[in-house]
Order: structure tokens, then C-alpha cells, then sequence
């Protein structure tokens, strides 16, 4: 038999190209800066752009803009103000007698501060006149007002409507309340806007409920809500275009 004939001999393999190294650089050659790093998903999908990069690109804004947060929308003044027109509802009459003797309360005690010592004044200025007629031995008419018990009863009503005021109107202009509407729930609201009533008109509004009270003809205007419709306005209310929701 011939021989075989022998058998090439296998080439060594290459080896793997190694990786290229950054050149060194350059003298008198300003170094360039490194691109920044991209955020880049991991797995098989490794080199895209992460996903918060691709919505912000879908959504048309570029790299160089940033993403503006979002913002609750601002509610609608006319919407508002109409809910709050339909949820008011005129308060009963009861509720406001109510709130309306703790008010009277608070300004009673008020006015007392100024009325009780001006009282006993005047008190005794009075006495003083009977006591100089019973010794004339005369019939004389006795004054209890005249021109020193007129002072006192003024300065009485000065403190009375001040105390008014600051303690009725302005909290009536600012809150739409005073202490007693607070504790028993109601408000105090303009007819057209249903919001708190300006200061003049809460100010007119205290007036012409406080001056005829004084002359004993204001309970006539309190009464006169038990038969008003829609509102249940007393005349203090209609002076003031006002109505108490509760």
C-alpha cells in the first residue's frame, strides 16, 4: 500500500484585535470635551435612549428644553360663584333671635362699662332736683332730662354705636359674621354676589337695625323676616341689600 500523505498543519488563530486606546494628545492642541453621557435602558434594548428621553422627544420638545411640571388647573370664578349662589339658603328666623341675643349680650356688657357709672350719675342729679323742690315748698315740675342727664344719655349712645362698629360692621364687612352668627352657623351675604357686604353697607346695615331699635319701633323691621320671601329679609337686611344664610 502507498503512504498517506501527512496532514497540513492548522494555522494558529489571530488574536483578538485589542481595544483602541485614546491617542494621547497633542501638545499645543486644546483637549475637546466628552460628550455627555446619554441614559441608555439595559437588556437586550442596551444603547437607546431611556424612556422618560423618548416620551419627552414624542412629545415635540427638544434636548435643549426642559420639561415644564404640571399644574392643577385654577378654578373658574364664574363656576364658583355660582355654587356658592345655590347653596345659600336664607337662615330661619329662630337661629337669628338666637345669634342676634348673643351679639346683644356682648354689646350690653360693652355699654355697660360706660352706662352704669353715667347712670348713677345721672341718677343722682335727678334726686338732687326733687330733694331743691320738696324744700322750695312750691309745686315745680322736675325735668329728668335736661341739659346735664342729655349728656350722659349721649355719651351712652355714642358707646353704644361705636362698640357697634367695631363690634358688628367690620367683622359683618370682613367675615360676613359676628360672634354669635358664628356660633350658630350663619352668614351674612349680599343679595347679588353672595359675598360678604362692603363696609358701608354693613355699616347702614347695624344703623338701621341699632337706631329704631332704640326707639322701640325696631321690632317691627326684625319681625317683618318672618313674612319676607325669598330672602327673609328685615328692613336692616333691605337697607343694606343683604340677606342671613344659614
Amino acid at each position: 500500500m502507498a503512504p498517506r500523505p501527512p496532514r497540513p498543519t492548522p494555522a494558529p488563530a489571530a488574536p483578538f484585535p485589542a481595544a483602541p486606546q485614546p491617542a494621547a494628545p497633542q501638545p499645543g492642541v486644546p483637549a475637546q470635551p466628552a460628550a455627555p453621557a446619554t441614559p441608555v435602558t439595559s437588556g437586550p434594548g442596551g444603547g437607546q435612549p431611556s424612556w422618560a428621553q423618548q416620551v419627552h422627544r414624542l412629545a415635540g420638545a427638544g434636548d435643549d428644553q426642559p420639561v415644564v411640571p404640571w399644574k392643577p388647573p385654577v378654578e373658574d370664578v364664574f363656576q364658583a360663584a355660582a355654587r356658592r349662589q345655590a347653596s345659600a339658603r336664607p337662615a330661619g328666623l329662630g337661629r337669628r333671635l338666637a345669634a342676634r341675643f348673643v351679639d346683644s349680650l356682648v354689646l350690653g356688657a360693652v355699654t355697660a362699662v360706660a352706662a352704669v357709672p353715667l347712670g348713677t350719675r345721672a341718677l343722682d342729679h335727678v334726686q338732687e332736683k326733687v330733694d331743691a323742690a320738696k324744700l322750695s315748698g312750691r309745686t315745680v315740675t322736675v325735668w329728668i332730662l335736661d341739659g346735664t342727664t342729655s349728656v350722659y344719655l349721649g355719651i351712652v349712645v355714642a358707646v353704644l354705636l361705636l362698640a357697634g362698629v367695631l363690634y358688628e360692621a367690620l367683622p359683618t364687612a370682613k367675615w360676613g359674621r359676628t360672634l354669635g352668627k358664628k356660633l350658630l352657623g350663619l352668614q351674612v351675604r349680599d343679595i347679588e354676589g353672595h359675598e360678604p357686604p362692603a363696609f358701608g353697607a354693613a355699616l347702614r346695615r347695624w344703623l338701621v337695625y341699632s337706631v329704631p331699635g332704640l326707639l322701640a319701633v325696631g321690632l317691627v323691621g326684625v319681625l317683618w323676616g318672618l313674612f319676607d320671601r325669598p330672602w327673609r329679609q328685615c328692613w336692616h337686611d333691605k337697607a343694606a341689600h343683604t340677606f342671613v344664610a344659614g
